[in-house]
């Protein structure tokens, strides 16, 4: 089963500072949803270990996540891949920064395939499902770059 997603998102951080959270592995655990521990494996590759519910399914997943053609501080490419008792899944991802007004601007798209168990609850389900979790991130990230960040003067 095929997962879209995208969208756009504003930060009141400046670009430095949301790249640099973007490309740190303790934010992005705290960010990531169910992510229970992001392990360095050398360069921009991490093993993921996941504990997520879809629907009235939950589970673990254990994979890999890797950044790739970086273009600091504007954009990036995310590879996920991995499997568990959900099942498995893989995707890629791409985000673009721009600044603006001393904010930030993301832009955002993906595509992953999803089988197994998790590909059972349906296309709908799954879709939304999704769009949760990438709100949950970005209402994360938000709060990691806003407290990290100085307040202007």
């Amino acid at each position: 089963m095929k997962l879209d997603i995208g969208g756009e998102e504003t930060f009141e951080v400046p670009i430095e500072a949301l790249w640099s959270a973007l490309n740190d592995p303790a934010v992005l655990k705290k960010c990531i949803p169910g992510c229970k521990d992001m392990i360095p494996e050398g360069g921009d590759r991490f093993k993921l270990i996941l504990n997520l519910k879809v629907a009235s399914v939950g589970g673990s997943f254990e994979g890999e996540i890797s950044l790739a053609d970086k273009q600091p501080p504007a954009q990036c490419n995310v590879a996920v891949s991995g499997s568990g008792t959900l099942g498995h899944g893989s995707g890629s991802a791409t985000f673009a920064l721009n600044a603006q007004n001393g904010g930030t601007s993301m832009r955002y798209s993906g595509e992953g395939e999803i089988g197994g168990l998790v590909a059972g609850v349906g296309q709908r389900i799954l879709k939304g499902v999704a769009k949760h979790l990438v709100k949950q991130f970005f209402t994360s990230l938000r709060r990691e770059v806003t407290a990290a960040s100085p307040a202007p003067p």
